[in-house]
Parts: C-alpha cells; structure tokens; sequence
C-alpha cells in the first residue's frame, strides 16, 4: 500500500518543476479568454474607430465610383487606380488591425507569463504515431474540449437566438423606416447583440480560466518518489552529505590532535573536559586554544599530551570555563587572562625545573576565574 501511494501523483510541483515546465514551453492557456479578447477588442476598436472608418469608407467609395473620362477610354489606369484605392483602404483599417495584432499576441500570455522556448518547436515522432493520436482523440481531456465545445455553441448560440428574437419587431420596423434613421437604429440593435454575446463569452473564459490552471497543475503534479529524487538531486543525498560531515569532523580532529604536541598546557577537570592552549609572545597577542574535548575526547588529549611531555594541570574551573566559552584556534576571553597568566607562570617555572635551573613550582589553586564564566556556577544565569 505504501508503493502504491508513493506512485500516485499526490504532491504538488515543485519550483524546479514549474520552472522545467515553462523551459519546455509548457504553461497553462485558455483559447476561451483569447477569443474573448480578440472579439471584445474588435468590439471596442469599432466603437472608437467606427466614425473615422466610416468616413473613409466613404469617401473611397465615392472616389471608386467617380471615373472621369481618361480612366472610362484607357484601361492601363484602371489597374494603377485599384492600387491606389486598395491602399487607401488598408491604411484606413490599419490602426484597427494593428490593434486586434497586439492583442491577439498578449491575450495568451495573460495567465503565465511571457515564456519563450524553441522546444515546443523541435520535432516530435511520437506525435506521428497514429495509435497514440486515436488515443488523444478518445481520451478524457478530447472530450471534455467536445463538452466545451457544446456548451459554447449552446450559450453563444443561444444568447445569439436570444436577441434576434427579442428584437424581432424591432427589425421589422426598420422596413419602413427611412434610410437615415434606418442604419443608426441598425447599429444600435447590432451594438446591443453584440453586448449580450460578450456576455456569454465573458461567461465562458471565466470558467475556462480556472479549469485550465487546475488541469496544468494537475498534469505537473508529482508522486513522493520523484520528490524525494528532485530533493536528492537539489540538495545532496543525506547519507552521502552526513558522510561527508563525519569526513570533516574527521580531519578536523586530526588536525586537532596534531596540534597537542606543540601546546604549552593542557588544563583538565580533571576527567570530564580538556583544554590545551598556546602561547607565542612575538606571535600572539593572548594564549590560544589549539584543541578541546569532553569526556572520551578529553582522554584523548590527556594520552596525547603524556606521551609528548606535555604539562597537564587540574583546575576544574577553568577548564569548563575554557570550554564553553572558547573555540579552537580563538584566543580565550579578556576575562580569563589573570587564571591563564598564573598557569603559563606555573608551566614556565615547571620547563625550567625540568632543564635543571630551578625549583619545582607549586602547582596554582583557587585560579581567578569569573563565576559567571563557570557553567557549574550558580551565578552563570546572572550574566
């Protein structure tokens, strides 16, 4: 049951799918609010257009009709007259056509954007395999567009019906009336059928618009399998990235633990945690951690620094204090300078004893650290 769930398209698209999707030319299209568009801008550039259009009409069709003398005997300028009237023409319907160019080029990209891809363009032979295509024509989506396509007819068509038949008597009329008034009572019944068939396309494109965005994201829709391979493939494979944590952890403590031998003391708790700094006058400004650790860690750098005669001191304290308030390679806190100072004292009393040339020193106590530096201080909250 589980596989089963896994196979079914259950998720929704990802970024990287949409953005797959629009690279391939595939975007969410309604032909319903094109045609809308394209006809109700038809519809509105007549009205603005209509007076000038028909001036121009007009007057070319007075001009068509006047021949003078010279054009009625010579035929040769009939035809240079048919071009000049021709072009005329298509000036006149120029800024209308135009109009209806842009907005038949914007009305598709209202609902994703402006996309451009040369994949939609690229052949396709699966497209010429006649089983696949008998498929398409009988497949669920072949007929709801059949069901579109009959219910457009139904309310265009019937809205259509609606308004000759309203109008009936109105048509009739104009039979008798004279001409002047029988063609602006013409265009008024037009403008008015005209109204209520936008309507119903109106009605249309406003439910196709849903149904198209539901149907593409329906399509881009992904099983759980295919989202857990996009995100391995985005982000890494978990297991290969966590291998590649422990990797770094890995060299990270190495080079740690390189670092002991050369350290000037390792200060302990004596058994919990482990803190072993550095110091160079003429290279530092103040002692440096140089590795760290707690419990099995610390142990660690315990033997480390036992076999390379490292100087450890037990001061509980400041060795917590070190820890949780330091970072390898950082310099310690202002406020542990005095308790560090008094350990270095001791380790360099401690290299001279060792040479030969001193005392043995008196291993320090009661080191001057902060309270609220302390994690076992009752005081650390207070800060």
């Amino acid at each position: 049951m589980a596989e089963d769930s896994d196979l079914e398209k259950t998720e929704q698209p990802t970024q990287r799918r949409l953005d797959q999707s629009r690279e391939e030319g595939q975007a969410a299209r309604s032909r319903e609010l094109s045609t809308f568009s394209v006809v109700f801008a038809g519809g509105a550039g007549l009205w603005l257009m209509g007076s000038g259009l028909i001036s121009h009409l007009t007057k070319l069709l007075r001009d068509g009709l006047t021949l003078d003398s010279t054009l009625a005997f010579n035929a040769d300028l009939l035809l240079p007259r048919l071009y000049t009237l021709s072009l005329e023409i298509l000036v006149a319907f120029l800024p209308f056509l135009l109009s209806l160019l842009v907005i038949a080029a914007i009305s598709p990209i209202l609902l994703s954007g402006w996309i451009f891809s040369w994949k939609p363009l690229q052949p396709k032979f699966s497209k010429l395999n006649p089983i696949a295509g008998i498929g398409r024509m009988f497949s669920i989506n072949s007929l709801v567009e059949l069901g579109k396509a009959i219910a457009k007819s139904l309310v265009v068509g019937g809205i259509g019906a609606w308004a000759v038949w309203y109008n009936k008597d109105s048509v009739m009329m104009m039979a008798a009336e004279p001409l002047i008034a029988a063609v602006p009572h013409l265009g008024y019944l037009l403008w008015m059928s005209f109204v209520a068939i936008m309507g119903g396309m109106f009605l249309i494109a406003s439910v196709d618009v849903p149904f198209q965005l539901y149907e593409h994201n329906k399509k881009l829709k992904m099983t759980k399998e295919e989202v857990r391979k996009e995100a391995k493939e985005s982000e890494g494979d978990p297991q290969v990235k966590g291998r590649i944590r422990n990797m770094q952890h890995e060299m990270a403590r190495r080079r740690m633990m390189s670092n002991i031998p050369t350290a000037d003391v390792v200060v302990t708790n004596p058994t919990h945690y482990a803190v072993a700094l550095s110091y160079s006058e003429k290279k530092m400004g103040a002692p440096v951690v140089v590795a760290k650790g707690s419990h099995l860690l610390a142990a660690r750098i315990r033997e480390i620094a036992i076999e390379n005669n490292v100087p450890i001191l037990e001061a509980p304290p400041l060795a917590r204090a070190l820890h949780k308030h330091t970072e390898l390679g950082q310099a310690i806190p202002e406020a542990l300078y005095n308790a560090v100072a008094e350990v270095l004292a001791y380790v360099y009393q401690l290299r001279r004893y060792r040479q030969g040339s001193g005392a043995m020193p008196d291993a320090p106590h009661d080191l001057p650290v902060p309270p609220q530096l302390d994690p076992a201080s009752d005081e650390e909250g207070s800060i």
